[in-house]
């Protein structure tokens, strides 16, 4: 496990796939953000496996100079899924125990493209985030309009009378990191100004 130089400007929790899903768009945004993560002196926080977009964000991170904490159950090491590489990896005895972990380590949190996995973790933490267990921002990166469905979804619930539109409003969506990411940020009070190493 490797220490941090110094402490991160910003962590930034992802959820994302443990696939690279039919796209190649899906991998190139995954490494965007990895990137975006370590060039603005930030911390990645993921459910430290080395499969799919999450072993690609988690790489790209890395290779930018940012810091990667990986937290991930003692039953996924097992299969040999964890990112050896992480600066911090964190091997816990439950999924709860993982997602609790992410949530306090991170500043916000952010969805990329992912299966039955994102969705969960990304529903919790939006959950936590209208019941008041946080008051972090929570996004969606829409690449390609993959999360078109879902939000026309919640919009459907709002309408059907099973949500308030201010739960809506708690999500931040976009379709590039580049619009999502810094907003995310600022919306935690952090600063997005690059690395000078970077510039």
């Amino acid at each position: 496990m490797l220490m941090p130089s110094k402490k991160p400007a910003f962590s930034l929790c992802v959820y994302c796939g443990s696939r690279h899903g039919n796209n190649p768009v899906f991998t190139q945004v995954a490494r965007e953000v990895g990137h975006w993560i370590g060039t603005h002196g930030g911390q990645l926080v993921y459910g430290g496996g080395r499969n799919g977009l999450m072993g690609e964000v988690a790489e790209a991170s890395l290779e930018a100079g940012g810091t990667v904490v990986g937290i991930i159950p003692k039953a996924l090491q097992e299969r040999e899924w964890a990112h050896d590489g992480c600066t911090e990896l964190h091997i816990v005895d439950t999924m709860h125990e993982r997602k609790r972990m992410m949530m306090e380590r991170a500043d916000a949190f952010v969805a990329l493209p992912g299966g039955i996995g994102t969705f969960e973790e990304f529903f919790e933490v939006w959950t936590w985030r209208q019941l008041g267990y946080h008051d972090k921002p929570v996004g969606l990166l829409n690449t390609k309009g993959y999360y078109d469905s879902l939000l026309d979804f919640t919009r459907q619930s709002t309408q059907a009378g099973f949500m308030g539109e201010w739960q809506n409003e708690l999500i931040r969506s976009a379709p590039k990191a580049s619009e999502l990411l810094p907003l995310l940020i600022n919306e935690a009070g952090l600063s997005t100004a690059p690395r000078a190493d970077q510039l």
